[in-house]
């Protein structure tokens, strides 16, 4: 028996496609009307939308932040302030596209720039951009007049006033505080995500680099609606103001910058001047450059004369070259004997002013010998014979190269400047890798006077000294000290104590107590008694010279703390001053801490240090000294 369902088969069908073509009525339609409203509002009105968009637009402009000030750590007066200038804008859909090539040649003669520099602003691909694009900042109120007087010539053409950096006289402290630029398309690249924009100003070199985040402040905005003549629309005007940049305070002391430049002269090298707690009172770095260059509007020439000068000006030499440490390597292998209990202190070692060994003559820098000494007389007169003995025949290398990375050699200290480099500690197998030699034991002989492959930066000599100052704690050295509020002045932040490396477990305080008081030895008896037993400060330290392959000139390190009579540390100050061997020999280094040490505790400038001391009538040391 068979269902009514199976006699009326076509039934239960007809329903549900007339729905669908209903449907399909409709999506046609309206897909229809849409087609038909898009080609009449692109093709037939196209033209009419066009200049309606043209007539009436919006123009965002950015109103510049004002950068954070920065100041010495008495907090006085700012040593970098802005000062306002101009800035001049091209906005490329206000010119006709085939005008834009002669409109950026024209422009480019009366900013007197290469055509080029412009050019790169305004690529092709922002020739329809409504948006004002930054083509030349730093400009002079004379330069803008004449833009002023050309201006009905010179469509899409602006310009605002703009703060740019005024850095003053800083002289050596160019390479702390560095300068700022306009930002690069490869800076762009890395950086567009931070918020940073074509346009933009952006340090480039030291504090205003390392912290741009904090000093760049945040730009306003403001933005308005204009007509065909770039017109303001009445009530159009919205304005998010600017807000400025923190201000930084630094460590740095200005007045024993001013010591430290003076003191170091100009020498090639290096001076940092640091406390225990790894605060930056000074880093002197010679030669330095005047970042105020930077604020000139066409600085190609002198730019490219100082990138190209042999003696490097941009160079930071206090963190950014590596030179042999020499006898001041002496105060770790002094470390390591004591700490490992490897030799006898009181054994003496008769130096003869050379040994046999290799098939050669180990000549000691004293051409007649020390005679027999010890430890601490090894280390107060510098005798490499001594530690050209104890190196190979108690320490070996693997030791000292344990306790070169125990004090921070041949790595980066983390100091906040841009930069810093790692040095050298050589190894078994880095000289391997690198020669196809092995390791010899006139190499151990070498490394053990801070010789041979040994390289380090007068930053981790500095180092050095305050891990023995601080029983074997090294803190990360800074320049920055606090952030503050630009317009409050309120603290917001404040930099502290970072310890990087931790020696107490293998070595106790008695040891370090011992190499403290070898390294006095060095001032009351040894190498350094003559120029740096003063009476301002009783110091602590170490001499060293390093060979570079010249007969008649080697670099001169000396580095040294005071006060050496007091535990604490916050009175104490550690200063490394490192001469090149590019400089006419005169063994500088001892006598240019002793000023910088004078001029500090006796509160003298340079002037009343060298008088005080007697010696504004120094001849050059002649000779190689330790």
């Amino acid at each position: 028996m068979s269902s009514s369902f199976d006699q009326y088969p076509g039934r239960m069908d007809e329903r549900p496609l007339g729905r669908i073509r209903i449907l399909q009525f409709l999506f046609i339609f309206v897909f229809s009307l849409y087609t038909i409203r898009l080609f009449n509002m692109q093709i037939v009105s196209g033209e009419q939308y066009r200049r309606r968009s043209v007539d009436i637009a919006k123009r965002t402009t950015v109103l510049p932040a004002q950068r954070g000030e920065i100041y010495d750590r008495n907090f006085t007066d700012p040593m970098v302030v802005n000062n306002d200038t101009f800035a001049v804008t091209i906005t490329p859909g206000e010119v006709p596209e085939e005008k834009i090539p002669a409109l950026i040649t024209r422009v480019a003669e009366l900013l007197r720039v290469p055509r080029r520099e412009v050019e790169e602003k305004i690529p092709p691909q922002y020739y329809h951009l409504y948006q004002p694009l930054n083509i030349a900042s730093n400009v002079p109120f004379e330069t803008v007049a004449v833009l002023a007087e050309n201006l009905d010539t010179l469509p899409g053409l602006s310009w605002q006033s703009t703060p740019i950096r005024n850095y003053g006289d800083l002289g050596s402290l160019s390479h702390i505080i560095g300068y700022v630029g306009n930002i690069t398309r490869e800076e762009l690249t890395q950086l567009y995500n931070q918020g940073y924009q074509q346009g933009d100003i952006i340090g480039k070199l030291g504090i205003e680099r390392q912290y741009d985040g904090i000093l760049r402040g945040r730009d306003g905005i403001e933005t308005r609606t204009v007509d065909v003549r770039g017109q303001r629309i009445s009530g159009s005007l919205t304005r998010e103001a600017p807000s400025m940049g923190k201000n930084l305070v630094l460590t740095v002391d200005r007045s024993i910058q001013l010591l430290a430049e003076k003191a170091l002269g100009e020498r090639m090298g290096a001076v940092v001047v640091m406390k225990p707690n790894g605060e930056i009172l000074a880093m002197v770095s010679y030669p330095w450059y005047d970042p105020n260059l930077f604020n000139r509007s066409n600085i190609s020439a002198e730019y490219s004369a100082l990138i190209n000068d042999q003696n490097k000006p941009f160079l930071n030499r206090a963190i950014q070259s590596n030179y042999p440490p020499a006898s001041t390597f002496k105060i770790l292998m002094t470390t390591a004997l004591l700490a490992e209990n490897l030799i006898n202190p009181e054994l003496k070692i008769n130096c003869t002013g050379g040994m046999d060994y290799g098939e050669r003559l180990w000549r000691c820098w004293a051409r007649g010998g020390h005679g027999w000494v010890n430890l601490q007389q090894a280390l107060a007169v510098s005798c490499d014979i001594y530690f050209w003995i104890a190196g190979r025949d108690y320490v070996g290398i693997d030791r000292i190269v344990r306790y070169a990375r125990a004090f921070g050699f041949g790595e980066l200290s983390g100091i906040d400047l841009p930069g810093e480099i790692e040095g050298s500690i050589p190894t078994r197998q880095w000289k391997e890798r690198t020669y196809h030699e092995r390791w010899l034991a006139g190499d151990t002989m070498n490394t053990s006077i801070g010789q041979g492959f040994t390289l380090v930066t007068p930053l981790q000599i500095t180092n050095l000294v305050a891990t023995v100052i601080n029983d074997g704690v090294a803190y990360k050295p800074h320049v920055l000290k606090e952030v503050r509020d630009p317009v409050s002045g309120a603290i917001e932040q404040t930099l502290t104590p970072e310890p990087i490396h931790d020696m107490r477990n293998q070595v106790s305080p008695r040891v370090f107590e011992t190499v403290r008081n070898n390294m006095r030895t060095v001032i009351t008896q040894g190498s350094a008694r003559y120029p740096d037993n003063i009476r301002a400060v009783e110091l602590a330290g170490k001499t060293g010279t390093a060979e570079v392959g010249l007969p008649d000139r080697w670099h001169c390190w000396f580095t040294a703390y005071g006060p050496f009579n007091t535990t604490n540390h916050d009175e104490q100050v550690i200063v490394t001053v490192l001469v090149e061997a590019t400089n006419p020999w005169d063994w500088w280094s001892p006598y240019a801490t002793a000023i910088i040490f004078q001029g500090i505790f006796a509160n003298q400038s340079y002037e009343e240090a060298v008088v005080a001391l007697g010696l504004q009538y120094l001849s050059p040391v002649q000779g190689r000294r330790e």
